[in-house]
C-alpha cells in the first residue's frame, strides 16, 4: 500500500492500492491520486455518491485477495491482531455481495469485473466446509478452512448464513437475465442458496437454533427468539424450496407465541416489539439494518407489527436518546448521533468492541448507525452524514469511508479501523434510500413472495 501524508486541511480523494498477492486484474484497484480542500458545497446526491463509492472499497480494494470475500476487519495500518488479515466473515460478506451489486448499478466498478469477482466468491464458497448447508461465522480466506468464532462455535452459524444468503438472492436476481457468464454466476449462487438445510436447525423443535457443530452438536443451545437482528433468518428459512420450516416454527419460536410484542413507549413512540436488551429504549441500531438490507420494510406487516413503523420508531428513539443525552456526553449533538455495535474506547484507552445502545451508552458514536438509518430518518441521517464528512473529516474519513467509531470526550478518539458488518449496510441502505434497488431485487424473488404468504405477512409497497 502506498502511504502519503497530507496536511489536515487537505483530503485524500482517491487512493492507490495495489495488492501484490493479486492474481487477476480485477483484484487490483489502481486509481489516480488527487488532493483538494473539503468541499462544503456538495449536494446531497454528490455527497452520497462519494460516501457510497469510498465505502465500497472495503469489499473491492480491501477484500481478502484469495477468496474475494469481505475481511472480518480491515486495519489500514496493516497491523492485525493474531495475524487474522485473512479471516473472512460470512455475514459481512453477504452485505458485501449486495454492495457490489450497487457498485455495478452505479458504474462505480466495471460490470464485467464485478461479475468475475462474484464468480470467484461463488467458487470459493462452494469449496469450503458447510454444516448441513450452513457456513461458519468465520472462514480462513487463504485455506477455506473453518475458523472457530468461539470455544464451541466451530460449525454452522445459521444467522450469519442468513445474512450471506440474503446477498445470494440479490445477486441471483440481478444477474439471472444477463449474458451467458452472468447467468452462470447467478446459477452458482442459486445452488448455494438451495443447499442450506434450514429445517435441520430446528433440532426437531418449533424454533431455529443459531449454532450446530459436528464436534459439540447442539451444546451451544442458542434458540433464536425475537426481537433482535434475526428476522431474516426465519424469513429465509420459510422461503427455502427444499428445506423450509413450517409457519409454527416462526410463530412459536421467533415470535414466542405472541410474546414478542410490547406496549412500551419511549419519547412517545411505541417500541412495538420487545427488544432483547433488558431496557426500554431499543437495542443497537443494527437491528433495524441487517434483516432489512434486502427485506423491504415499506408496507411489510404481519400480525405482530408494521415493519416500517418498527424500524422508523427504533431509529428515531435512538436519535432522541442522543438528544436527551442523559449522561451529558460531549459527543452527542443534532448532527452527531447513532448507537450500534462497533469498536469502542475502553477505559484504559485501548480499543474494544461493544453493542452500543441507550442501555449500553459509552459516549461513542458509530457512523454506520446514522448512515444506515437514512431510509428511516432521512433528515437526521443526512445531517449526520454531512457532519461526519465536512465537520469531522480529518478525524473520521479514511480509505474505506468513515472510520468505525469515535468519541469527543476529552481528547477526540477514533477507531481507525473498519468492520465488514458496519461498512456493508452503509452502501446498501444509502442505495435503498436513493433508488430502492436492493429492496426491489430481493422482494421480486419468487421464494420471498411465497414466504410472505406462508408466514401470514402482507406487503404493499
Amino acid at each position: 500500500m502506498l502511504k502519503i501524508k497530507f496536511s489536515t486541511s487537505y483530503i485524500l480523494i482517491l487512493s492507490l492500492v495495489i495488492f501484490s498477492s493479486c492474481k487477476n486484474a480485477e483484484d487490483s484497484a489502481e486509481t489516480a491520486l488527487a488532493t483538494a480542500p473539503v468541499d462544503q458545497g456538495l449536494s446531497d446526491e454528490e455527497l452520497l455518491d462519494i460516501v457510497q463509492r469510498q465505502t465500497l472499497k472495503y469489499f473491492w480494494d480491501y477484500a481478502e485477495p484469495n477468496s474475494g470475500l469481505g475481511r472480518e476487519r480491515f486495519h489500514p495500518d496493516g497491523h492485525y491482531p493474531r495475524n487474522d488479515a485473512h479471516v473472512v466473515t460470512t455475514g459481512g460478506s453477504g452485505f458485501g455481495l449486495m454492495a457490489l451489486v450497487v457498485g455495478m448499478e452505479r458504474n462505480f466498478i466495471a460490470r464485467d469485473s464485478v461479475v468475475n469477482r462474484l464468480d470467484k466468491i461463488a467458487n470459493f464458497l462452494a469449496g469450503t466446509p458447510r454444516f448441513h448447508g450452513a457456513w461458519p461465522h468465520w472462514i480462513n480466506g487463504e485455506t477455506g478452512e473453518t475458523q472457530a468464532f468461539g470455544a464451541k462455535d466451530n460449525g454452522g452459524d445459521l444467522v450469519e448464513t442468513s445474512f450471506l444468503a440474503q446477498g445470494f438472492l440479490v445477486v441471483r436476481e440481478y444477474l439471472k437475465n444477463g449474458n451467458a457468464k452472468e447467468k452462470a454466476v447467478a446459477a452458482k449462487f442459486d445452488k448455494l442458496w438451495q443447499e442450506i438445510e434450514w429445517n435441520w436447525y430446528t433440532n426437531n423443535k418449533n424454533g431455529l437454533y443459531w449454532h450446530w457443530s459436528p464436534t459439540y452438536q447442539w451444546e451451544m443451545d442458542f434458540l433464536i427468539e425475537g426481537y433482535n437482528e434475526c428476522l431474516i433468518t426465519y424469513f429465509l428459512a420459510a422461503a427455502s424450496r427444499d428445506h423450509a420450516i413450517s409457519p409454527e416454527v416462526y410463530h412459536e419460536g421467533w415470535a414466542r407465541s405472541g410474546g414478542i410484542t410490547t406496549k412500551v413507549e419511549a419519547y412517545d413512540l411505541p417500541l412495538i416489539l420487545k427488544h432483547n436488551t433488558g431496557g426500554n429504549k431499543g437495542g443497537p441500531l443494527f437491528w433495524a439494518h441487517y434483516s432489512y438490507l434486502g427485506l423491504d420494510p415499506r408496507g411489510l406487516e404481519d400480525q405482530y407489527t408494521n415493519y416500517w413503523d418498527l424500524n422508523k420508531n427504533h431509529s428515531r428513539i435512538n436519535y432522541l436518546y442522543c438528544q436527551e443525552n442523559p449522561k451529558d456526553f460531549d459527543t452527542y449533538s443534532e448532527a452527531s448521533w447513532g448507537l450500534t455495535a462497533s469498536y469502542t474506547r475502553k477505559e484504559d484507552g485501548s480499543t474494544g468492541y461493544a453493542a452500543h445502545s441507550p442501555d449500553d451508552d459509552r459516549g461513542v458514536v458509530s457512523p454506520t448507525a446514522a448512515v444506515s438509518s437514512l431510509p428511516y430518518t432521512p433528515e437526521e441521517s443526512m445531517r449526520a452524514i454531512r457532519y461526519f464528512y465536512e465537520d469531522q473529516h480529518d478525524l473520521l474519513w479514511g480509505p474505506a469511508g468513515f472510520y468505525d467509531a469515535y468519541s469527543l470526550e476529552g481528547e477526540p478518539w477514533v477507531a481507525k479501523q473498519y468492520l465488514a458488518i458496519d461498512q456493508g449496510p452503509q452502501v446498501v441502505m444509502i442505495e435503498n434510500y436513493r433508488s430502492g434497488l436492493i429492496w426491489d431485487l430481493f422482494m421480486k424473488a419468487p421464494e420471498v413472495r411465497q414466504a410472505i404468504k406462508k408466514l401470514g405477512f402482507t406487503y404493499e409497497k
